[in-house]
């Protein structure tokens, strides 16, 4: 098992199923006791805010909000500096754990030793 999985979402209500399920994967995986770091991207960007992900809803699927708290309690969850930007959400404006962070972190998590990387 990949000592680190990197998680990038780049669906947001969007592609409410691809974005289901990896909150749903990191979610897993950190009550697994794998190393998670999620990456927000694109539409799922708007989930780094307080209050946004309450307002995401699929049936048969776990409450995405309820996710966020899992992933933050254990793992990690970055939201891209671009992504951010055109949307104009700054540090100051995401939920508490919440990092921005740009391509070259993504980068250097992805291609660790151990790291295995999916995108949704």
């Amino acid at each position: 098992m990949p000592k680190k999985l990197v998680i990038k979402v780049t669906a947001g209500a969007d592609g409410a199923e691809r974005c289901s399920q990896a909150f749903t994967v990191a979610a897993v995986a950190v009550a697994s006791g794998v190393e998670v770091s999620l990456w927000l991207t694109g539409e799922s960007a708007w989930f780094a805010l307080p209050g946004r992900a309450a307002e995401f809803e699929l049936p048969h699927s776990a409450p995405l909000p309820d996710l966020i708290d899992s992933i933050l309690a254990g793992g990690g969850i970055t939201l891209c500096t671009q992504c951010a930007a055109r949307r104009d959400i700054t540090e100051k404006d995401v939920l508490e754990g919440v990092r921005i962070a740009g391509a070259q972190v993504f980068v250097q998590e992805a291609m660790a030793d151990g790291a295995q990387a999916l995108v949704y």
